[in-house]
């Protein structure tokens, strides 16, 4: 376990971010890497949906996110990318819960991602914060290997954490 005391804070991203998380999630294999512009959009557009974690004010990670555009109670959850300087730390759950701290989310009721099966990380990730806030998960094959990808990228699983009956105060104690 890293250092406890080191000072971690969360923010909504800003324009002048995009460049620094495309880079981080350059350094974050697996993760499909996107566009330095499409990470530009995500920090002007969608600020309110993604936070950015600060470690001793160096990039230590970061998540994308928005709210389904016909269904504003399920927070999909893009990508989560942790620079290897910040591993160890619950870094990824600690921003999951900031994430939905803020105003912006209080009405989600669940919490969305696709996840491939070889994903360990990610797995991990989302199976802790469903234990920890004690949320029932769920998953299924949603985005195909053949049906979706042209076999060129595995089967993306639809994971589904349902907050419903999570009390708000669980929530930010995860």
């Amino acid at each position: 376990m890293k250092n406890s005391s080191d000072s971690i804070t969360f923010r909504k991203p800003t324009a002048e971010d995009g460049g620094a998380i495309w880079e981080l999630i350059g350094q974050c294999k697996p993760l499909d890497e996107n566009s330095m512009y499409c990470n530009l959009i995500q920090c002007d557009h969608f600020a309110d949906t993604c936070v950015l974690a600060e470690l001793d004010g160096q990039l230590a990670g970061w998540i994308s996110a928005y709210l389904l555009p016909q269904d504003d109670e399920t927070l999909f959850v893009w990508q989560v990318a942790v620079a290897d300087h910040a591993r160890g730390r619950g870094l990824g759950r600690r921003m999951l819960n900031a994430l939905l701290d803020r105003r912006e989310c209080r009405g989600v009721q669940r919490v969305q991602t696709t996840i491939t099966k070889d994903n360990d990380a990610s797995w991990g990730l989302f199976n802790s914060f469903a234990d920890r806030l004690d949320a029932d998960l769920s998953s299924e094959a949603h985005f195909k290997r053949d049906a979706h990808f042209n076999g060129a990228h595995a089967t993306e699983h639809m994971v589904t954490i349902d907050l419903a009956e999570v009390q708000p105060a669980l929530r930010s104690a995860a």
